[in-house]
């Protein structure tokens, strides 16, 4: 289900966009949103663009790379996916990630990965001779869009946790190093990435529990390490299961233990149930702007503040539908909401 809701009153609009390639699949993948358009994924190959204005998708073709390794005893698998904006060329980009498996191999890393990229401008996918540096491990709400990268959570071979980071323009990798206070491999907590007043955010909670309390930390000069700053906690609070996005600013939205998503006021500290339910576990949320550009390529992407991403100033959210799409040229700026019956991988 595709959901824009509405910040006055909550009220939501389930899309109709078809996504028939996917009415087989009991979960998807919420990539991210480049300029009206969203990029949906099975987890496994099938990748497929959507315009929720304009109701067009397009199937990716398939990936450029073997299915098979040269190597027998090697399995490949998609490890990674990622979408966003390319300055440098004013489109969007799909960047793929394709780890081999030794089959017998308990290392816990992959013999090796290869990478792709799709780009819009092209219509095709071409094969990147780079290395990755670390390899993309899955983490609740962590994979972000900013700053013309894609974000994972990803442990390298050094066996650290990290940030890994590929830049749509140069089309090369980053290792961001995480905040030194964290503790290592602590498997009991939560990492999860997010964009709030123009900056990375890292938010740390526990896995389980009844109460749980939620650390934010900020990266104040991107990419440096010792830039980490712990700003706030939040909670402990009853009922509450993970963040799902930063909103307007001083507010975050969290998916409550029952389904219900919640907005946490981080001036007022006040917790409000709001009327947007679904399956639990099962949320991925995201800034949504219009656009009539096409899936399909051949249009230049406007540069400004269209890759929704978070922007330092205050920001309205407006509920937007097709008719207003078509009676009115602004870009109206929506809360994007997906869930499947299903729990997360």
């Amino acid at each position: 289900m595709l959901s824009l809701v509405c910040s006055s009153g909550f009220s939501f609009i389930n899309l109709d966009v078809d996504l028939s390639l996917y009415k087989k699949e009991p979960c998807l993948q919420l990539l991210g949103h480049c300029d009206g358009i969203i990029c949906l994924s099975n987890y496994r190959d099938d990748i497929v663009l959507c315009n929720p204005a304009t109701r067009e998708t397009m199937v990716l073709p398939e990936s450029c790379l073997p299915c098979y390794s040269s190597i027998s005893n090697l399995i490949p698998q998609t490890s990674a996916l990622g979408f966003g904006y390319d300055s440098r060329t004013h489109h969007c980009k799909v960047v793929r990630i394709i780890s081999y498996w030794e089959e017998r191999s308990g290392s816990g890393l992959p013999h090796h990965s290869r990478v792709e990229v799709y780009s819009l401008a092209t219509g095709s996918w071409k094969e990147l001779n780079v290395k990755v540096p670390a390899h993309v491990w899955y983490s609740p709400c962590f994979e972000t869009y900013f700053n013309g990268a894609f974000h994972w959570y990803a442990i390298d071979y050094n066996r650290n946790e990290v940030i890994l980071s590929f830049h749509m323009g140069n089309e090369e990798f980053q290792v961001i190093p995480m905040p030194s206070a964290l503790s290592l491999y602590d498997y009991s907590m939560c990492r999860s990435l997010f964009v709030w007043n123009g900056r990375i955010a890292l938010v740390i909670y526990p896995r389980k529990g009844i109460e749980k309390s939620f650390q934010i930390y900020v990266m104040k000069e991107y990419g440096v390490r010792e830039s980490w700053t712990k700003i706030l906690t939040i909670g402990p609070l009853t009922k509450v299961e993970m963040p799902l996005a930063f909103w307007k600013n001083d507010e975050i939205l969290m998916e409550g233990s029952d389904g219900l998503v919640v907005s946490y006021n981080l001036k007022t500290q006040e917790l409000k149930d709001l009327p947007i339910y679904g399956v639990p576990k099962s949320f991925a949320t995201l800034v949504y702007i219009n656009s009539l550009v096409s899936v399909k390529g051949g249009n230049r992407v406007l540069d400004g503040d269209n890759t929704g991403e978070n922007v330092s100033t205050p920001v309205t959210f407006f509920f937007s539908s097709l008719q207003i799409i078509k009676t009115d040229d602004l870009l109206l700026k929506s809360l994007l909401l997906l869930h499947f019956p299903c729990l997360f991988r």
